[in-house]
């Protein structure tokens, strides 16, 4: 199995799959899927210039269309790599050394997307007529704007009516071993452009301006400091950070006329994006500010409580890894929050992630065994 899944994950990180280009990758994935029965449909969405490509490919099993479906959901694209000259390889070319596969996507996601392909085979395998149907969703659009992925996939599978039960998100949600964490959920983000507005002018004569840094102060500090909830059992309390922050001309003897301050919100299931964004307009104008706010809703949050998936997933971690798989919500957003909208249970597993959109990503080739293993007997635990 490890030499099956080490030489899909080459050959996926050896196309330079760019967001929001696939490169090829969900043709490679396709044509295995296809050797094993399944119904593969590519969709399509996007501007002319930034279009995006989506996979859908489905086996039923034996149960028909009344059968539990499975799907093992991903992305095929990749962030950039940065300054190819701080690579100690080539990042499209998967090298090995000290035991590490490294290359662009190594960690997110290709080795979780070879895995998968090559557990579903050993899995027909032994069960060559299973019970449960068995699903992929993949987009090239995660690393992007996420506008025309996974979200589009969703929408088209609602309308239809395709039922899915629980899905697998290959992320690398792992630590510092294969199997110590599983994503169960995910914080909502929320972002916002706020331009404070003033009066531009010599800052010899501050009396005929006003300066809208000076203006914005207490009011930043007070966001800043403020608690928006406590957080629950399964999230940590919301928290609001400025980004970037920008106002002048260049010159130094010129107040500024606009203060621009990006922000975003990572919020729990405690605060809703219309709480979050009363409460701040509030401070805003309890402070007398101008300002002009635009906001931009990344996601909800999404939240699977422990069940069948989460159950199977980390008795497959224990027997695979001796791992005691902790459940988590943390770190930034994924397409599960569009799955979560059409099945009950999405959780997220994959390798360790402290490599993941640095230059010389990679992944610990001992784990890609594990790995699919852990997939293939999640299968068996759900749809055999």
């Amino acid at each position: 199995m490890s030499s099956s899944t080490r030489a899909l994950a080459e050959a996926l990180i050896a196309r330079r799959s760019v967001t929001p280009d696939d490169a090829g990758c969900q043709d490679i994935i396709a044509e295995r899927l296809r050797a094993s029965g399944f119904t593969c449909e590519f969709v399509e969405a996007g501007p002319p210039g930034f279009r995006v490509r989506n996979l859908w490919a489905l086996r039923l099993g034996q149960g028909g269309a009344d059968a539990p479906v499975l799907a093992f959901a991903g992305h095929t694209d990749v962030v950039p790599t940065g300054p190819l000259e701080n690579w100690h390889s080539e990042p499209f070319t998967p090298t090995e050394r000290d035991g590490k596969l490294y290359g662009r996507g190594a960690a997110d996601m290709k080795t979780s997307l070879a895995a998968m392909v090559v557990a579903v085979e050993a899995f027909l395998a032994g069960h060559p007529a299973p019970q449960g149907s068995i699903g992929f969703l993949l987009t090239s659009d995660e690393e992007g704007p996420a506008r025309d992925g996974t979200v589009r996939v969703c929408d088209l599978l609602a309308t239809r009516g395709q039922r899915l039960d629980w899905c697998i998100v290959g992320e690398p949600t792992s630590t510092t071993l294969l199997g110590d964490v599983i994503k169960n959920g995910r914080r909502g983000s929320l972002s916002g452009r706020l331009v404070v507005h003033g009066v531009q002018g010599h800052i010899a004569y501050p009396h005929l301006a006003r300066n809208p840094i000076h203006l914005a102060a207490p009011a930043l500090a007070e966001l800043a400091a403020a608690q928006w909830d406590a957080g629950n059992a399964h999230f940590p309390k919301t928290a609001w950070q400025i980004s970037n922050i920008h106002a002048g001309t260049g010159a130094t003897n010129v107040i500024p006329g606009d203060l621009t301050v990006e922000f975003n919100f990572r919020f729990s299931t405690e605060s809703t994006p219309a709480s979050l964004k009363e409460r701040m307009q509030a401070v805003l104008n309890r402070h007398g500010l101008q300002y002009t706010l635009d906001w931009t809703l990344g996601g909800e949050p999404f939240l699977t409580h422990p069940g069948a998936l989460s159950e199977a997933l980390r008795i497959a971690i224990l027997a695979e890894t001796g791992q005691h798989a902790e459940l988590s919500t943390t770190g930034g957003t994924s397409d599960g929050r569009f799955i979560a909208k059409i099945c009950p249970q999405v959780v997220e597993f994959g390798p360790p992630n402290a490599s993941i959109h640095k230059i010389d990503e990679h992944v610990e080739l001992r784990f890609l065994d594990p790995l699919s293993a852990i997939y293939r007997r999640v299968l068996e635990a759900l749809v055999a």
